[in-house]
């Protein structure tokens, strides 16, 4: 028997076999990249926050990585980000430069 036919023996016992536990890997990489990104985001925003005289390049930089946060959020299919807007308290000033703001609820 090749590698082939046992191979395709093994999808026809179970089809699943091999695949669930690198999807399970995957799944796991992508939550812990997504929360990479939020932490980001939290220290650039405290940094932003801290920032008195020259607010420039921390403003520059929270635009940034919050841009990369929406978009890794919508890459593992996050596609409103009203509640991270809130939960992180992203400044507005920040959002204005992305071409965001954030969405009034639905009435």
């Amino acid at each position: 028997m090749s590698l082939r036919d046992s191979l395709d023996l093994i999808r026809t016992v179970r089809p699943d076999a091999g695949t669930a536990a690198i999807e399970h890997e995957i799944l796991a990489e992508r939550a812990s990249s997504l929360g990479a990104a939020e932490q980001r985001v939290v220290k650039a925003i405290a940094a932003l926050a801290a920032a008195v005289d020259n607010r420039e390049a921390p403003l520059a930089e929270a635009r940034q990585v919050v841009w990369q946060y929406f978009v890794q959020r919508e890459l593992v299919g996050f596609r409103r980000h009203n509640d991270v807007i809130q939960e992180l308290n992203i400044p507005r000033e920040v959002l204005a430069g992305l071409g965001a703001m954030p969405m009034s609820p639905k009435r």
